[in-house]
């Protein structure tokens, strides 16, 4: 194994100080390194450089759980890998298999064992081929496991070292000002061979929270981060991570050792030979959300949560006005790092991340529109009292039935815009397996599981689903055919590079327009969006095409000339205007 530098030694020293003060740090030090690096596993000499290496525009990502295409006769895995190459092979190059591990709740993430495939769906080696052919993207659950799990029961039992594995409280101590996306009870009353004592579940009593201020459970889950790696992950996804440390008398929620653990993800993530990409998922105002990028010291990329509340926002009321507001105030991501851009994920649209973007009344209008095409809204509890909207539970699909006005004819062409959207802005775009695939709200889902989430987390029967999608006239196969030809085109534009230079036009309330420039300054891309239902002109000067250079539209194919005239915009048109095709 190659002989750490003096400066990885250092900053790994001073993060572990930072976190754990009272320990050994030289122990603590090696320890960490034996987890993430066994006997045997190389490691870089030198930090990978904060550079755009790691991605392009090539990326883009499905979501999808690893049983959502299902016949009652293949293992699950097998079939997702069959419609990956089947129907989405040469067009989508990632993919993000939703936790893949056994479990006993919340579809996944109340997780029993992180070392194994849950056997329902296949195994590793299943795992594998999959990666073998897409970059894949795992969930390291780590604030939490599943109450039926071996870690639990062990700690029941006072069995060391798991006795130390999970985060107690009293319930006479101050957890006032705990922030927390549920509105159960946070404290659990359980039996222990050491007695009564009260566990911290943050999100539900099946998922106990684990106590991050033992190392031990730190070292436990880069263990588990380097199997995967070894596995062939190449994306791993900290789930929940804004909540693994807890002191009492605060928030509980984005607390400076959080941050100071990424950072140590990330330090060893840079020094090891796989080019592994470090997502954090933190469903949170956007301030707090764009604290997890650190110095390019932390997450290497981030969910971009207020997106698909403003892009639901736009639609719904045909304007831009939010979404334009929003744009031109977030900064670009720092070199090396990277927003993941989408509309819909296998939960609901969080309405947190939209807080002090969007008015208590458009609030309440988008939760009111939602509910009229058969959606669903959940909520959370507030510190001191009182709930609020936590998310909207509905398929994107069905969200863009219409507008706050009623459903209307142009649910296809307002999906396509919002999702085009969601391809030209600077970033990774992400689009969950149920938007490809046009998925109708699961109102039978929710009925047997009582989950407002498993509206959007239906279980396709496969032969039924390949025979939607091998009929042309089908709105599944339709909404598919022009999702891939639009990710198809896209990933041919050096403009679409998840870096490249981007700049939001002011073109009024109707168009969402920003400009983006290849790395190379070799191509430009205009991308410019009508969120409305009605016919719209733009002064073909507005928009400063260079004299000199032939324009087209990517989309439509037309030649623009931008020294005169206008360029229309038909309901919901988007338009890629490019000097490079």
């Amino acid at each position: 194994m190659p002989k750490n530098s003096p400066k990885f030694s250092l900053k790994l020293s001073t993060l572990l100080q930072q976190i754990y003060p009272e320990a050994d740090i030289g122990a603590l030090a090696a320890e960490v390194q034996a987890a993430f690096w066994p006997d045997g596993t190389a490691r870089r000499t030198r930090a990978r450089a904060p550079g755009n290496s790691l991605w392009d525009q090539s990326d883009t990502l499905v979501i999808t759980y690893g049983n959502t295409l299902v016949d009652g006769n293949h293992k699950p895995l097998d079939l997702l890998y069959d419609f990956l190459r089947r129907y989405l092979g040469g067009v989508v190059h990632d993919v993000h298999i939703l936790p893949f591990f056994p479990f006993t709740s919340d579809d996944g993430f109340a997780v029993t064992d992180y070392r194994v495939v849950n056997s329902n769906l296949g195994e590793w080696a299943d795992i594998n081929r999959i990666g073998a052919e897409f970059k894949l993207m795992s969930d390291l659950v780590l604030n939490h496991v599943s109450s039926y799990s071996n870690w639990f029961q062990e700690y029941r039992q006072g069995h060391a070292p798991y006795d130390r594995f999970f985060f107690e409280a009293d319930p006479e101590d101050d957890i006032g000002l705990v922030v927390r996306p549920r509105t159960s009870p946070l404290l659990r009353e359980v039996e222990t061979a050491m007695g009564t004592r009260h566990v911290w579940c943050t999100f539900s009593h099946d998922q106990v929270d684990l106590d991050f201020s033992n190392p031990e459970v730190l070292l436990e889950f880069l263990r588990i981060m380097r199997l995967h790696i070894d596995n062939g992950i190449r994306i791993v996804r900290l789930d929940a991570v804004a909540f693994i440390w807890k002191e009492i008398g605060t928030s509980c929620i984005h607390l400076p050792q959080t941050h100071a653990i990424i950072r140590l993800m990330r330090l060893l993530f840079d020094y090891a030979v796989e080019p592994a990409v470090l997502l954090t998922e933190t469903n949170v105002p956007n301030a707090e959300n764009l604290s997890y990028f650190g110095n390019m010291n932390e997450a290497h990329a981030i969910y971009n949560f207020s997106l698909p509340p403003l892009v639901l926002h736009a639609m719904l009321n045909g304007t831009t006005r939010a979404l334009n507001q929003w744009q031109m105030a977030m900064p670009p991501a720092q070199l090396g790092c990277a927003y993941l851009n989408f509309t819909a994920s296998h939960d609901g649209i969080g309405m947190r991340p939209a807080e002090g973007l969007l008015s208590e009344e458009e609030t309440a209008a988008m939760v009111q529109a939602v509910r009229d095409f058969g959606g669903l809204v959940s909520m959370r509890s507030l510190p001191g009292g009182g709930e609020k909207p936590y998310e909207l539970n509905i398929t994107w699909f069905e969200a863009m039935k219409g507008t706050v006005a009623g459903e209307d004819e142009w649910q296809l062409e307002r999906f396509l815009c919002s999702q085009t959207i969601v391809m030209a802005l600077e970033g990774l775009p992400a689009f969950y397996i149920h938007s490809l695939l046009g998925t109708p709200n699961d109102h039978a889902g929710v009925e047997k599981t009582g989950i407002n989430r498993a509206i959007n987390r239906h279980r396709w029967d496969y032969p039924t689903l390949r025979a939607e999608l091998d009929d042309p006239a089908s709105i599944h196969a339709r909404v598919l055919e022009a999702m891939k030809q639009r990710i198809t085109l896209r990933c041919g534009q050096k403009a679409f590079h998840p870096n490249a230079t981007q700049f939001t036009m002011h073109l009024g309330d109707a168009l969402f327009g920003f400009w983006r420039q290849s790395i190379d300054r070799s191509q430009s891309i205009f991308a410019i969006h009508n969120v409305t239902r009605d016919d719209v002109a733009l002064p073909a000067v507005s928009i400063n095409l260079i004299g000199g250079e032939a324009w087209y539209d990517l989309l439509s194919g037309e030649k623009i000339d931008g020294s005169k005239g206008q360029i229309t915009f038909a309901p919901y048109q988007c338009r890629w205007i490019t000097n490079r095709r």
